[in-house]
């Protein structure tokens, strides 16, 4: 029997995300045979997937930045209790969601309709900032954290998430006029934190 009181959590947790990521890809869909009189028009239909495509890859990355930084932070809790598990659940509902906006954002993203789609998905990656941020303090309030470097890092971690909360949620009101300019921000934001992981975890 495992001494880790989250592994179930952990397990659990592994699976919900690997569902986000995987319903990511069903929105995704091949073009289909109808309508083509050559090769070129499949390459035009193709040309027409790639707003879906670019919403698919984003996503794809928030959704394994998210797993990345819980399996960082599972490392830092050596206990449990119920507020925590319901505060993990939280975060697993901000993911889950994540394949609706997405949808969203592929279909309307160059068209007249890009704010509403870009609005809500700022909005989600600022609920996003919420859920860690309940989690971090809820790690903290009941003291499941390892030791006290571990409760620097989750100290941290929470200032992270309240200025990204701030951050996305500038970005959804902006949105309202300048949705493809705020399209270009969340995504440039993400590839810098994937690169700004990939550093930390390096060293």
């Amino acid at each position: 029997m495992s001494d880790n009181p989250n592994a179930r959590l952990e397990a659990f947790s592994d699976g919900v995300f690997a569902i986000a990521l995987t319903l990511l890809i069903i929105e995704l869909k091949a073009p289909g045979a109808e309508g083509l009189a050559s090769a070129g028009d499949l390459w035009h239909k193709l040309e027409h997937l790639l707003p879906e495509a670019f919403a698919f890859l984003l996503s794809f990355g928030i959704v394994l930045i998210g797993w990345v930084n819980h399996h960082e932070g599972m490392k830092l809790v050596t206990k449990s209790s119920g507020r925590f598990l319901y505060a993990n659940g939280f975060m697993l509902l901000t993911m889950v969601i994540i394949p609706f906006p997405t949808a969203l954002l592929g279909k309307h993203l160059f068209t007249e309709h890009a704010a509403p789609a870009v609005v809500l998905y700022s909005l989600m990656c600022a609920l996003q900032g919420v859920a860690w941020l309940v989690v971090g303090r809820t790690t903290l309030s009941n003291s499941l954290f390892k030791d006290e470097a571990s409760a620097t890092k989750i100290r941290r971690a929470n200032r992270d998430s309240m200025f990204a909360f701030a951050f996305y949620t500038a970005c959804a009101i902006v949105a309202v006029w300048l949705p493809l300019v705020i399209a270009m921000v969340i995504t440039a934001t993400w590839i810098i934190w994937l690169i700004y992981g990939l550093k930390i975890k390096g060293d």
